[in-house]
């Protein structure tokens, strides 16, 4: 499961650094595992420049998020997730930003949002979108399927943009 999410990592981290990019992360499920493994590539701060955990609703305020949009949507939403990354990328100064919000469990499921529900967000100049899992493990798990979740997706979009 690490080997598998270094490898990706350090995919992405050429990516970005062939394109001359630069990428921020606001986390908030989970809580930094995606910006450990981006740190955990040498040379990594060539391109990264930083990242935020919000794993408080006062800090997802913080960096942008609406209180109309959590009182609407809820935490846990494709909204949530897609103004944490505009936030971050603002906040940043980055060309891409990354964001996740979800129920890594045990507790927190709620009626139409169960454990392991995941969104992540992805903003780039100018453009946001999101998109929802849902995974079925432990806590740590669900995190760690995030994680290689939501970097798979920036793979897929480096990819898309040579």
């Amino acid at each position: 499961m690490p080997q598998t999410n270094t490898n990706l990592a350090r995919e992405v981290g050429e990516l970005l650094r062939q394109q001359g990019l630069t990428l921020g992360v606001v986390e908030s499920a989970t809580g930094g595992l995606i910006s450990h493994l981006i740190t955990n590539i040498p040379g990594s701060s060539d391109y990264h420049k930083g990242s935020i955990i919000t794993y408080s609703n006062e800090v997802k305020l913080k960096v942008g998020v609406k209180p109309e949009t959590i009182s609407r949507y809820g935490v846990v939403s494709p909204q949530v997730a897609e103004e944490m990354a505009e936030g971050g990328r603002k906040f940043l100064n980055v060309d891409i930003c990354l964001s996740d919000t979800g129920i890594a469990g045990p507790g927190g499921a709620s009626p139409g949002k169960p454990l392991g529900l995941f969104y992540i967000g992805r903003a780039y100049k100018g453009a946001t979108d999101s998109q929802e899992h849902r995974f079925s493990g432990n806590r740590e798990q669900n995190k760690w399927d995030a994680a290689k979740a939501t970097l798979s997706w920036l793979k897929e979009y480096l990819l898309s943009l040579k």
